[in-house]
């Protein structure tokens, strides 16, 4: 394939192209780089493929481009597709056993790194809690070679598909990734009052809102990793109030969550006596995308 034929795939590829505002990196243009070079045997995620010089494609190839085009196009997520995901710099595998990671977890990620890095202990003991495919766990250990990094998740084909992220991104051996519901696999009372930061992005959009999402979410993404439960903030709730038998005095809970719940988590938050400091970190919407909460002293 030849550059015309490039330019030819480019014009049908926008002609079919509905942007998603929780992908801002899938454009026309990343979207075909990336099937393209996933269809030459080279699997990249959409930010590194569009800063790629795109091989010849042999027929096969060229074959094979075709039918990924076609399974983009009945809503197959380009992830998936490619089987990678870029997080924060971070190349990552990506598949159907989890949730995709999105641009607006980036805001969680920077809040938290932030907070770890303000960590007076030499070895910060961290917790990613419905780590997914491990994305901020993984970020944390790369950022920081002397914390003590944990994450869990309810699903055991994400903490799989995290263990997997583990080696390829070789941190294997710098995060322990556990299988069980939200903290119930730190329950053993050696992690009590011990955690300096507590990570989670948690399910939840409310269950009724769940078929009204883009099938490209809704029909080829774990509805475990999204479906929050009838107001979409049970999980919340529940992390909120289990989370201070395992953050240390002055440690901090950092949680992402949807569009409309802050004000009233916040609030929520503040009328509880063992959380201070309280605050909500925003998107270029000015929308709480993330709570940042630091238990008392």
């Amino acid at each position: 394939m030849a550059e015309d034929d490039f330019d030819q795939l480019l014009l049908e590829i926008r002609d079919g192209f509905a942007s998603l505002p929780d992908k801002p990196e899938e454009t026309p243009e990343s979207i075909l780089k990336a099937l393209w070079m996933m269809a030459a045997g080279e699997a990249k995620s959409a930010e590194l493929a569009v800063h790629c010089e795109l091989p010849k494609l042999s027929t096969p190839a060229q074959d094979h481009l075709q039918d990924l085009i076609g399974a983009w196009r009945t809503g197959t997520p380009l992830a998936h597709l490619t089987g990678r995901q870029n997080f924060c710099g971070m190349e990552l595998l990506a598949g159907p056993d989890a949730l995709i990671p999105r641009k607006e977890t980036e805001i969680l990620a920077t809040a938290a790194l932030d907070l770890i890095a303000r960590c007076q202990t030499e070895h910060p003991v961290i917790i990613d809690v419905c780590t997914g495919c491990g994305n901020l766990a993984l970020l944390y250990a790369s950022r920081f070679p002397r914390a003590l990094v944990y994450g869990a998740d309810l699903s055991e084909a994400a903490v799989a598909l995290a263990t997997r992220n583990g080696e390829f991104t070789g941190l294997a051996d710098r995060v322990e990734f556990r299988q069980g519901n939200l903290l119930e696999p730190f329950a053993d009372g050696q992690f009590d009052q011990r955690v300096d930061v507590l990570s989670c992005n948690p399910p939840y959009i409310s269950s009724k809102k769940v078929s009204l999402m883009p099938e490209e979410i809704s029909g080829h993404e774990p509805a475990m990793a999204f479906d929050g439960g009838g107001f979409g903030i049970s999980i919340l709730q529940k992390l909120i109030t289990e989370a201070v038998r395992y953050i240390r005095p002055g440690g901090y809970l950092v949680f992402e969550l949807g569009l409309g719940q802050g004000p009233s988590i916040i609030k929520k938050m503040e009328r509880n006596d063992r959380y201070s400091h309280v605050q909500g970190r925003d998107d270029e919407q000015g929308n709480v995308r993330t709570i940042v909460a630091r238990i008392a002293p």
